[in-house]
């Protein structure tokens, strides 16, 4: 299926908010080699990390296929994803 820029950003957004679920859950867990976690707690990581990578999978795929459908190189629109995603434009304001 063929995703448009805007669509990218969005996929590349929802990636790096589940990467911060992961990164949240380690820093708040700690390390398991020094504080074992509960199964709970390893359920809910694999959970997190699982889903993350899913996400990440998904939006590499789209970029690939959308780089190709518009004819530009792979890692320019990947570039332009996430500088987008992680640097958006601020709103103009109605003065």
């Amino acid at each position: 299926m063929a995703h448009t820029f805007d669509e990218l950003v969005e996929m590349q957004k929802t990636a790096d908010e589940a990467h911060g679920r992961v990164l949240e859950l380690r820093d708040t867990y700690g390390q398991p080699t020094v504080t074992p976690w509960s199964p709970q707690q390893t359920e809910a990581y694999q959970t997190a990390w699982q889903n993350w990578r899913n996400l990440a999978g998904d939006i590499q795929a789209a970029i690939t296929a959308h780089a190709t459908e518009v004819g530009r190189p792979r890692f320019d629109v990947e570039a332009a994803v996430r500088t987008k995603t992680r640097h958006p434009e601020p709103e103009p304001t109605n003065a």
